[in-house]
């Protein structure tokens, strides 16, 4: 049984994955972390969510927080606080306002949780990751991005979807940028174990138009209904609940790169990787065709761009 903190906890996102994990057998104690201007919502939220779980007879702890010293003991840390994507903005244009508020949340973890593992929400999801990085000192395998899983588990219902298959038969992965520059692995994509590029010569599939349905689909979400909410928070709570678990799942999370993959160093991608509770997150080294490898090194060489503009505005600030 863990005890989780979600900074954030009264956001769109971070409600919903306070109330997913309160349902969670392994999950004892959730700290709903919020600013102080916030605490009344986030003892509201409590309060409802306490409700619904007695109808189940669940009995996790929920606690509505402002302080930082209740973070102490927490297995993990979700950051999914700061400015949310509106309609038509990318993900890159909230950096510099993100950065300021993940750095200073990544601080007081390694202040008060230092045994954490910090788990990274707030986008742009990779270079918040390496934010966090930064600024709270740890180990490179302890601060994890969502990265691609979304991605990644978006794609594999498009296929499942478009075949009429059940999901369980597609084995697909994304990686790369939570963004435009996500690299869809379509060269080692399987369909009931034959790979992609065999099993369309049978069956009548626009592969492209998938990948762009992909690429479009936090956009698509948002100019229908205002914000994603339920795909993020159940991917996120599926990230937490495989890391105390420890069933060392590959999943594809956003992590520092050394250059495990594509030879690429120095930033933090969304990569294939083996999730363990202890914070020893292992890189799985792939193989890529030519087109997926100039795309993600282009990623790395975008989203590293990117990074060192927001580490130099968060100097000029201090």
């Amino acid at each position: 049984m863990a005890k989780v903190t979600v900074m954030g906890s009264t956001g769109i996102i971070g409600k919903n994955v306070t109330f997913k994990l309160a349902k969670e057998d392994v999950v004892s104690e959730v700290v709903l972390f919020s600013r102080p201007e916030s605490i009344d919502n986030a003892k509201g939220q409590s309060y409802d969510m306490y409700d619904a779980l007695a109808a189940e007879d669940i009995d996790c702890l929920l606690t509505p927080s402002c302080n930082f010293e209740d973070l102490a003991g927490s297995a993990i840390v979700l950051i999914t606080a700061g400015v949310h994507r509106k309609e038509g903005m990318n993900r890159r244009d909230l950096a510099f306002v993100n950065a300021k508020i993940v750095a200073n949340y990544a601080k007081q973890i390694a202040l008060h949780a230092p045994d954490a593992i910090i788990l990274v929400a707030t986008n742009p999801v990779d270079v918040m990751t390496t934010i966090a990085l930064d600024a709270s000192g740890f180990d490179r395998n302890k601060v994890i991005g969502v990265g691609n899983h979304l991605d990644s588990l978006r794609l594999k219902t498009y296929f499942a979807r478009r075949l009429n298959i059940n999901s369980s038969e597609i084995h697909t992965r994304v990686i790369g940028e939570h963004g435009d520059n996500m690299v869809p692995l379509l060269s080692s994509t399987t369909i009931g174990g034959i790979p992609l590029k065999y099993f369309i010569r049978e069956v009548e599939i626009d592969v492209l138009e998938i990948v762009k349905t992909l690429r479009n689909a936090g956009n698509t979400i948002i100019s229908k209904k205002g914000a994603t909410e339920y795909g993020p928070a159940y991917a996120i709570s599926n990230l937490i609940t495989t890391l105390i678990t420890n069933t060392h799942k590959i999943l594809t999370v956003s992590l520092y790169l050394d250059g495990e993959i594509a030879d690429v160093k120095g930033v933090c991608l969304g990569v294939p990787s083996v999730l363990s509770k202890n914070g020893n997150a292992m890189i799985i080294p792939i193989h890529m065709n030519e087109y997926e490898t100039n795309k993600f090194r282009k990623a790395a060489e975008e989203i590293r761009a990117l990074t060192e503009d927001v580490r130099e505005s968060l100097k000029e600030d201090d």
